[in-house]
């Protein structure tokens, strides 16, 4: 039997489909360019200024910033920048396509994704591979997917700001390597990450966000959609909105 699109989603329980608005507001950020030592802008995501976290991440921030990808992955492997070293089984790098069309970013590893050492590898990241094959694409083909800290937090917890800050010069520099054509992130974490923002992510929604001129479009983590099903249908929104995004801009 063949099913349509319509039927199809809904049986992956992404439906009902919503229809979009032609026009969203744009909103840019005004984010650094590179991952050099970080002023004003990620201010929020500091502890304590001067603290052991932030010295490391600074002092790393310079030779990150021209580091390949093996090179890049090594110091990724072995990084001690913060806390969350000590009890890693492994660092999660990330995994995909080097030179993708789509950036997904995640907040941080859990324990299925610690042990296996690529993310989203549990329910939630079974849960992106059928958005992502609704949507034509699949992991490994025009997408790679990342997360704001390369280290679990323990309990699986929300990575917290100093973390945070110690990892964003791997997540930049996975960034200008990539050179996404659109980038989705996933959860209020990779929000306050890539764009220094500490707003709802309902706030956030439908709205056309950029970092260094890339589209950055806002939507649910996948973990927090399997708590919180009818919450499915505003991610495929959202996901068709970040498509609609990519063509218009004459990328897709």
């Amino acid at each position: 039997m063949s099913l349509t699109r319509e039927q199809m989603l809904i049986e992956m329980g992404l439906g009902p489909i919503w229809r979009l608005r032609e026009t969203s507001p744009v909103i840019t950020r005004d984010v650094p360019v590179t991952s050099s030592v970080h002023t004003d802008s990620a201010a929020p995501l500091v502890q304590v200024a001067g603290s052991p976290v932030q010295q490391k991440s600074a002092m790393s921030n310079v030779a990150v910033d021209a580091l390949d990808w093996p090179e890049l992955q090594h110091q990724v492997a072995s990084c001690q920048a913060c806390p969350l070293c000590k009890q890693r089984k492994q660092a999660v790098f990330g995994v995909g396509d080097q030179q993708a069309d789509w950036l997904f970013i995640g907040e941080g590893p859990g324990a299925d994704e610690d042990v296996q050492g690529e993310p989203f590898v549990g329910q939630a990241g079974k849960l992106l591979d059928n958005m992502l094959a609704a949507l034509d694409i699949a992991r490994g083909e025009k997408v790679y997917i990342a997360n704001a800290v390369k280290c679990r937090p323990p309990g699986n917890r929300t990575p917290e700001a100093a973390e945070m800050s110690a990892c964003r010069p791997y997540l930049e520099r996975q960034i200008a390597l990539i050179k996404p054509k659109i980038i989705v992130l996933l959860g209020k974490a990779a929000v306050h990450s890539l764009l220094h923002e500490d707003k709802t992510l309902g706030g956030m929604r439908g709205q056309r966000h950029e970092y260094q001129g890339i589209p950055v479009v806002v939507t649910y983590h996948p973990a927090y959609l399997l708590r919180n099903l009818p919450e499915k249908a505003k991610a495929w929104e959202d996901l068709l909105f970040a498509r609609r995004l990519l063509r218009e801009s004459g990328k897709a």
